[in-house]
């Protein structure tokens, strides 16, 4: 086994690259297998590339967005398990997280945890994504690739996760944890981000135009001195990890659609300390902010109701967010 200075060493790309703020990456394990002959493989686990055929063909003929009914929502491994197995592996992540702990580690849980539900994790080998779930520290967007680096007393640590069912559904949240002792101004992201998806989510009825959530979540974040990212949106959802309708999260988008009652998709705004502009690391996947200050963001799978919405990712028992700060601090 190699020794932690070796693992905590730079990748090669990093040597000479020119990070926007404090945290650096370090190396990664092996990727991890499916070790449980029952999960159903996505189109894209086993592609070379990491290409899901069936995404191709369905940005290339879809124009609409698809309504979900009862049969694709309830029983045995459908949609809503999905949902329901997500949360359940994004509990065990979150556990996980504390001092001293590296994000590989966080990547192990949540792939047993995955295996232990007969699902997938999406977001393995998807275009090439080398683990098993998305973690973002500290100035890290999104996107973060799980390595050998310890969390530090002090960070915040997104953990982004998506499972795959045997149905044939995804299911896909994440949270933000303030590990140890948080600063003012981490706290401060941090509960923001919460509160942009909670406004958000409240918005979510048939009628409603998808790119006015944007303003909601605009006006929240710019009360408390924040800024909503433009680059990375919410999406469509279901038997596709990514499909129709693009949810962007800033002021004035010019998203298409209404939502209609059976529409399935994700709101996760990401919110920034300084400016929402962003960079992309030289592993091509770590989303970052250009001015190097803090990043946070929470996420949920909904389902437009008749009469308002279903988060189809809540915690036991908390069908309306609420913010507790006990629930993050880890």
């Amino acid at each position: 086994d190699a020794s932690l200075d070796m693992k905590e060493s730079l990748p090669s790309w990093a040597h000479d690259y020119s990070f926007t703020g404090q945290l650096r990456p370090a190396l990664l394990s092996p990727k991890r297998t499916v070790t449980n002959k029952r999960v159903k493989l996505p189109d894209y686990a086993s592609h070379p590339a990491g290409v899901s055929d069936s995404e191709q063909r369905d940005r290339a003929s879809n124009s609409s967005i698809r309504v979900y009914g009862p049969e694709e929502l309830e029983g045995e491994c459908n949609l809503r398990y999905a949902c329901a197995m997500g949360r359940e592996v994004l509990d065990a992540g979150g556990k996980a997280c504390r001092v001293g702990v590296t994000t590989d580690e966080i990547d192990r849980v949540v792939h047993e945890a995955c295996m232990e539900r007969d699902c997938y994790p999406s977001p393995l080998n998807y275009y090439n994504f080398p683990k098993s779930v998305c973690t973002s520290v500290n100035e890290v967007i999104c996107h973060g690739i799980p390595d050998y680096r310890e969390i530090q007393d002090g960070d915040i640590v997104n953990i982004d996760v998506t499972t795959y069912s045997r149905g044939g559904y995804h299911g896909d949240l994440n949270e933000t944890f303030c590990v140890g002792n948080v600063d003012a101004d981490g706290r401060r992201v941090v509960q923001t981000a919460f509160e942009c998806l909670q406004s958000a989510l409240a918005m979510v009825k048939p009628g409603t135009l998808y790119r006015d959530l944007g303003s909601t979540i605009h006006r929240v974040a710019q009360a408390n001195k924040c800024s909503v990212v433009r680059t990375y949106c919410g999406h469509g959802i279901g038997s596709l990890f990514h499909t129709a309708p693009n949810v962007p999260h800033y002021h004035k988008n010019k998203a298409k659609g209404v939502m209609k009652e059976g529409h399935v998709f994700t709101v996760e705004p990401m919110i920034n300390l300084g400016h929402y502009d962003d960079t992309t690391w030289g592993d091509n996947w770590t989303a970052v902010t250009r001015d190097g200050k803090r990043s946070a963001q929470f996420e949920h799978t909904v389902l437009v109701t008749k009469d308002g919405c279903e988060i189809l990712t809540a915690r036991e028992n908390e069908p309306v967010m609420k913010w507790d700060p006990d629930l993050v601090q880890r």
